[in-house]
């Protein structure tokens, strides 16, 4: 296990306000950068939505960047002074060869709260977001005031040895159709085609920080390595001992997106349907795992969510992050 040393930061600010990985295209998002130096050759890139108030810190999920929360983030700033964080490996921040264990994480976002000089922040993790969450709050608990788990409370975040592994939640997972070549000929296009699939509106701001940017606009390749994402599932260990006040929203899942649609009766309609009753029952048993074995944490199941629940379910994300926040020392 890593621990947490105080240090000091290099804090480089960015004169653009927004991230523009492409040229020719403008983020229209009202945030500043800024890169926060965590390891030797290491920066993290970080987002300020600004705001005023109590200080809420978002984190991504595996192969996405701070910019997933572009349309998500500027909504909570009427109430807090909201920043972001993109984990090394992913968009902008650095890509190290190693060291992606759970606590070096965790370790990352103590150094970027304390280069902000943020004082008991709120932690607000979808995802993969939730093993941060849990490395902070398990062996730091009194550096956050609360941690918010948006469906992010699985087995990387909480693991008493009775919750559902990983594999298990994505067994038989159906595969949609790949993109065809109209789908890909411009990120708006690609934007759309995900819209399809999933039933959520990823911002063109994240594609842009996830995909590569050919010459003539279209969407190239992933920019996220394999060799990274395997990296943070080696490095993966369970957290059982989270004492501090907790949200866990999970996203009781169904299919929003249409490219089932007309496929009623059909063996891939079948095997959809099977894999949704199955991931419902292992939501819902991971979410009273993790109520049994939290104290005092409040555990929402949210009908129908898609696992960006702050997307698909943004009004009632927003209404529980308010409630539990008011209720924080």
């Amino acid at each position: 296990m890593r621990h947490f040393v105080r240090s000091t930061v290099v804090l480089t600010l960015v004169t653009s306000l927004c991230a523009q990985p492409s040229a020719g295209w403008h983020d229209p998002c009202p945030h500043k950068i800024q890169f926060v130096t965590v390891a030797e050759n290491v920066l993290l890139e970080v987002l300020d939505w600004g705001g005023s108030g109590r200080p809420v810190v978002l984190l991504s999920g595996l192969g996405g960047t701070a910019h997933i929360f572009d349309e998500f983030a500027p909504k909570l700033a009427s109430e807090y002074h909201v920043y972001g964080i993109t984990r090394r490996g992913f968009g902008a921040s650095s890509t190290p060869a190693t060291v992606y264990e759970a606590d070096r994480l965790g370790d990352d976002v103590l150094m970027v709260l304390d280069s902000l000089k943020l004082n008991r922040p709120v932690l607000a993790g979808v995802s993969l977001g939730g093993e941060e969450l849990s490395s902070v709050g398990s062996r730091y608990p009194g550096r956050v005031s609360g941690l918010v788990y948006l469906d992010a409370a699985y087995s990387y975040a909480f693991d008493n040895g009775k919750a559902p592994t990983l594999e298990e939640m994505l067994q038989g997972t159906p595969e949609p159709p790949p993109p065809g070549a109209a789908d890909v000929a411009s990120f708006a296009a690609y934007r759309s085609w995900l819209k399809r699939m999933t039933g959520v509106m990823v911002p063109e701001s994240e594609l842009r920080q996830t995909m590569e940017s050919e010459a003539d606009g279209s969407v190239g390749k992933s920019r996220t390595s394999p060799k990274v994402q395997q990296a943070i599932f080696s490095g993966m260990k369970k957290y059982t001992d989270l004492r501090l006040p907790v949200l866990a929203i999970f996203a009781v899942p169904s299919y929003r997106g249409t490219w089932l649609d007309g496929t009623e009766g059909s063996a891939l309609h079948a095997r959809a349907e099977a894999y949704v009753a199955r991931a419902r029952a292992l939501t819902e048993k991971q979410a009273k795992v993790f109520e049994e074995g939290v104290p005092g944490a409040r555990v929402v199941l949210l009908s129908g969510g898609h696992h960006l629940i702050f997307i698909s379910n943004e009004a009632d994300v927003l209404r529980e992050m308010h409630t539990f926040v008011a209720t924080l020392k």
